[in-house]
């Protein structure tokens, strides 16, 4: 791994002005495509697509898929699909090439694949792009090491090898039937200790860990942490093994969706990178902004309409911006935990009675002790006859209740409806909690003031 400093950037600057191709060409060599990809982001185009131009298929194909998607998309805007097709995709496995496919317009699609020269590679590829981009078959590639049970262990080492010879990376030898259906696993320490056993079927591990290709990705990341797997076969819907799926993939996938509901709950409508345009960040930036404008319009309405109270009872506006936190950090607990475990399989649908009541029952206890202090609080600042003492702490109580409930209820039930539920962890749960806290607080205010004043 070689250390990116300014002053190795530099030179490979000045390489890169003077077009010393050989001096390129050497650092390149060595340097890994990780590193080479992050380069990239230290240059500008043209010089990135200087160095590119010099890297063998391989090598050039690894450094474009560790690229993130706009800087892929950017490298790949002045290349004709017949290039793409093969500098890139023809060095890449099928996962790989399916996700730089998906990527390219329309129109491009099919004539990248027209010019992929592998042409069981192209079917395997056409294959993979008919499923859902967040499922086991979405996610699948499908170079791996395949035996028949029925096959000798002279005749299974001799297929594995030719098998091998194309094969990067080997994980797991499946075993099938003769009509392609998943059987169990071949470990190779067996393949090495039991060389002269009659049938594969005899020494293989029975009952392998599958997943079906329509199963969603966050599942899948899910059987991946539950079983500590490198890699996991998937099969179709009568049990045909189609292909498998890799560790490096699902955390691929996983970072992204991380990356994305972070972004989500921030109050960022679409996926932003810092070194984005200022009208990209913008435009993601915005809705909510604006949403925050509306929610604060809302509470100015509403305190607008108990302008008397707050002259009668000036200590009534103090407590505002307790309410309002309270409420907004309230929700967002209990939102992000209900999301987590949605995430992680650890709470199901079916549970989300439960989770409520559970929810309730931590709101209650939450809102009673946080109630008694702040009534201990205002009982010594303001007095225990003052109205706002006690209408503070009932507010509190009913607010963190609503919040505790809100909170909960929203993802679920966006769930439900197949949405993100990262979106309730966001100013989403903020601005609504804040509204109703301040009607809650408004409305117990006057109700006690009439009746202390009574």
């Amino acid at each position: 791994m070689k250390e990116l400093n300014e002053e190795y950037i530099d030179k490979i600057r000045h390489i890169v002005e003077n077009h010393d191709d050989a001096a390129a060409v050497a650092i390149l060599k060595e340097m890994h495509p990780a590193d080479i990809a992050e380069l990239y982001n230290e240059l500008d185009l043209d010089q990135a697509e200087y160095l590119n131009k010099l890297l063998d298929g391989d090598k050039a194909a690894d450094v474009l898929m560790e690229l993130d998607e706009d800087d892929r998309r950017k490298l790949l805007s002045d290349m004709e699909p017949e290039d793409i097709a093969r500098k890139y995709v023809d060095h890449l496995d099928t996962d790989e090439a399916v996700d730089l496919i998906q990527e390219l317009d329309e129109e491009d699609r099919d004539e990248v694949l027209s010019h992929i020269d592998d042409v069981e590679q192209a079917g395997d590829i056409i294959d993979l792009l008919k499923y859902e981009e967040d499922t086991a078959g979405g996610l699948m590639g499908t170079e791996m090491l395949v035996v028949n049970e029925n096959w000798s262990m002279p005749e299974c080492i001799k297929q594995l090898r030719m098998q091998a010879e194309d094969m990067d990376e080997i994980y797991y030898v499946y075993v099938v039937d003769n009509d392609d259906r998943l059987r169990g696993t071949l470990p190779l320490k067996k393949l090495i200790t039991h060389p002269s056993v009659s049938k594969i079927k005899n020494v293989m591990e029975t009952d392998p860990v599958a997943v079906k290709t329509d199963t969603p990705l966050d599942d899948v990341a899910i059987d991946f942490e539950k079983y500590d797997l490198v890699a996991m076969p998937v099969i179709d819907s009568i049990g045909r093994l189609v292909g498998h799926i890799t560790v490096d993939d699902v955390m691929d996938r996983v970072r992204e969706s991380s990356e994305r509901d972070y972004q989500l709950a921030s109050g960022l409508s679409q996926d932003v990178e810092s070194d984005d345009t200022l009208w990209r960040q913008t435009k993601a930036r915005l809705p909510w902004l604006l949403m925050g404008i509306v929610g604060g319009i809302g509470n100015s309405l509403i305190l607008g309409n108990f302008e008397q109270g707050f002259v009668t009872n000036p200590a009534m506006a103090l407590f505002i911006p307790m309410i309002g936190g309270t409420g907004g950090n309230v929700g967002i607990q209990s939102s992000a935990i209900v999301v987590q475990g949605l995430a992680n399989g650890s709470l199901d649908l079916k549970e989300s009675g439960r989770q409520i009541l559970k929810e309730v029952g931590v709101g209650f206890i939450n809102g009673l002790i946080i109630s008694l202090l702040v009534f201990v609080y205002n009982c010594v600042q303001l007095s225990p006859w003052n109205p706002t003492t006690l209408a503070v702490s009932l507010s509190l109580m009913a607010v963190v209740l609503f919040a505790s409930i809100f909170g909960t209820f929203v993802p679920l039930t966006l769930e439900r409806f197949k949405i993100d539920p990262a979106l309730a962890t966001g100013p989403f749960i903020s601005i609504t909690n804040d509204i109703i806290g301040m009607m809650i607080y408004m409305f117990i205010s006057a109700w006690l003031m009439t009746v202390f004043a009574a």
